[in-house]
């Protein structure tokens, strides 16, 4: 696997025009877009929908490789040696890349990358069976507190957003519930339907995927999802959850502050493009648009939160 990556970093970097390219140029071919995780999950899917508008915004397509690996960590720990000529951009999530490199050596430190936008997020949601005997939120609350310890809830893995979540619940809700990480949304989709365990802290977008089999019981957005106007916010219910994983776009950080800027409003004019809009709310994502410009404000807020979340998991002291 790293040999191939490192024939495809060498020939993109073989491939970089010797020529520099302006902002107002920019850009003349296609572009290529590594997913850092497998085909399938929510960073894909995502990407394919912005695939489908880029040529009527940007004027060119966008070609997608993947490029998996330790949580995404093998590809952003060499996002940097790659040509900074604004053709090769990179997928990038948190809290995946603060909480990585906080937990040990992963080849990068957050503060490595650049990230120049960050076009959604995927909300946290507790699920249950549809046939589960957790109606509500407040049934598994009150369920919770009479057995500490009891309610099991499947995530997408150690250290994620899920658990963060699911740490943060246990606080507001004055409970104590297991978290059982697995290696990634599916299998952890999985142990919920199949009765591994009791229920799920995963993400919003597994609703749709899922259906009927599952039973959303509460979702970490501001506003209920246009995908599921009948499933009440953690806030609606007296629980200061918001948020979950935040995807977005990121660069070299060899390229050129105006490049930067480009990609940015690119990837800010998909965001409203109506086509764009409808297919990731129906898709039960959340729409986001924070640009380059505002980057540095943002990722400084969420390294705060993420960092005292690092606290309560144990990753630091």
């Amino acid at each position: 696997m790293k040999t191939a990556i490192a024939t495809l970093f060498a020939a993109l970097v073989a491939a970089a025009p010797l020529a520099a390219q302006t902002a107002e140029e920019f850009p003349t071919k296609p572009i290529t877009y590594i997913i850092p995780f497998d085909a399938g999950g929510e960073s894909d899917i995502s990407a394919r929908f912005q695939q489908a508008d880029w040529e009527g915004v940007a004027g060119q397509q966008v070609v997608i490789q993947y490029q998996p690996g330790a949580g995404g960590a093998q590809a952003w720990s060499q996002l940097n040696s790659l040509p900074g000529d604004g053709y090769t951009i990179m997928g990038i999530n948190m809290p995946h890349t603060v909480l990585q490199p906080l937990a040990g050596s992963v080849g990068y430190a957050t503060e490595d990358l650049t990230p120049v936008h960050y076009f959604h997020y995927t909300p946290d949601a507790i699920f249950v069976k549809q046939d589960s005997q957790f109606a509500t939120l407040e049934d598994l609350v009150n369920y919770a507190k009479e057995n500490p310890g009891l309610v099991t809830m499947a995530g997408s893995g150690s250290n994620s957003s899920n658990n963060l979540a699911a740490i943060r619940f246990n606080e507001l809700a004055g409970v104590q519930t297991t978290y059982v990480p697995f290696s990634g949304t599916g299998p952890s989709i999985t142990a919920v339907l199949g009765g591994s365990t009791m229920a799920g802290f995963n993400y919003a977008t597994s609703g749709v995927s899922q259906g009927d089999a599952l039973r959303m019981l509460a979702v970490a957005s501001d506003e209920r999802l246009p995908a599921f106007p009948d499933v009440p916010t953690f806030k609606e219910l007296g629980y200061d959850i918001v948020g979950g994983a935040y995807r977005g776009v990121a660069v070299p950080s060899s390229t050129p502050e105006e490049l930067r800027q480009r990609i940015s409003d690119i990837v800010s004019q998909i965001n409203a493009t109506p086509s764009f809009v409808q297919k990731m709310e129906e898709a039960g994502f959340v729409l986001t648009d924070i640009g380059y410009d505002q980057m540095d404000e943002f990722v400084a807020a969420r390294i705060e939160e993420y960092t005292a979340g690092a606290k309560a998991l144990g990753i630091i002291e």
